[in-house]
């Protein structure tokens, strides 16, 4: 089974902050707007650069979707930059009425996701954004797993022409995928095994390499595939891959309803039932706590892909 090491460890918001930044060198339509969070969204680079192209909107972050919306008109392309928890549920009317249904192009870009956000604790955590964005009509999801990932996917949405979600967090993660591997809708396999399909994304991609590493040991192959595109879902590899292990585990730093789960059960009901276990929360908020102690206390990581394997693999018989 191939290997995958890591020499750094970075924030995958720092991805977002330096592709934003490349995209102000680059893109003289590309401006950004965000709620109060500078520091937090990585976006100084930017701002430092193209003053002009920056809009301090204020913890207003409803106010910040519609302002970002009438920038569209006008040609540009707006980034904005807010915590998870605020880039969604707080401005999910405006996201729909504003953005989504008259198919604006705005890049929703949504840091601190997830159980990861650590100490700020339950309010903070949103663990059900990616189920309320992948449900609007036209709005692409995406999850990206580590620094190089996020920056390649921040640059790639520019180019792409209607309303993104894209998703990353706050703590220093591996930084293992090559630069610039990133093409919306387009999965990557990062393993190949022939008894079990992982379907990871976001920060669970790493957790999926490292339980596929432990399951070899115990004479298991895991094939590993990275779905950083949640909306629209790269069909055809999944169907590609569970068609030769004959059972899936999908994981992911979200609710188990309404997430990338959800979205891989339907399309195996409906094509190829398959046997399936979900890693994810368990329809549940989270709490105060490092990262680490919440994704081991919620069953987000490796020990928890590899108990999911180990059941799907019995189910399959």
């Amino acid at each position: 089974m191939k290997k995958y090491t890591y020499t750094e460890k970075k924030d995958t918001r720092s991805g977002f902050g330096a592709g934003l930044a490349e995209l102000g060198r680059t893109n003289p339509n590309v401006v950004a707007l965000c709620a109060d969070l500078i520091g937090s969204l990585k976006m100084e680079k930017f701002i430092e650069e193209n003053p002009e192209r920056f809009f301090q909107i204020g913890i207003a972050e409803a106010n910040m979707m519609g302002i970002a919306a009438g920038l569209t008109i006008g040609g540009k392309i707006p980034f904005t930059g807010t915590f998870a928890n605020f880039s969604t549920g707080r401005v999910y009317d405006q996201i729909r009425q504003s953005i989504a249904y008259s198919g604006k192009n705005v890049k929703i870009c949504a840091s601190h996701a997830g159980l990861t956000l650590g100490e700020d604790g339950a309010t903070h955590q949103i663990l059900e954004d990616i189920g309320l964005m992948k449900m609007l009509p036209g709005m692409t999801v995406i999850n990206t797993c580590d620094y190089n990932q996020t920056k390649a996917a921040t640059i790639a949405i520019a180019d792409y022409d209607g309303p993104v979600y894209l998703r990353f967090g706050r703590p220093v993660v591996p930084v293992f995928m090559p630069e610039g591997t990133f093409e919306i809708g387009k999965a990557i396999q990062l393993t190949e095994g022939t008894d079990v399909t992982i379907v990871a994304t976001g920060h669970l991609v790493w957790e999926a390499l490292q339980a596929a590493e432990a399951l070899e040991e115990q004479g298991y192959s895991a094939e590993v595939i990275n779905i950083h595109t949640i909306k629209p879902l790269d069909d055809a590899a999944i169907l590609k891959s569970v068609k030769k292990t004959g059972c899936v585990v999908t994981a992911e730093e979200h609710n188990i309803l309404g997430g990338l789960g959800e979205s891989v059960a339907r399309l195996l009901t409906t094509q190829l039932p398959t046997p399936q276990e979900f890693v994810g929360t368990k329809d549940t908020f989270g709490e105060s706590g490092t990262p680490a102690q919440l994704m081991e206390k919620y069953g987000l990581n490796d020990k928890a892909i590899i108990a999911a394997v180990l059941k799907v693999i019995k189910r399959k018989g």
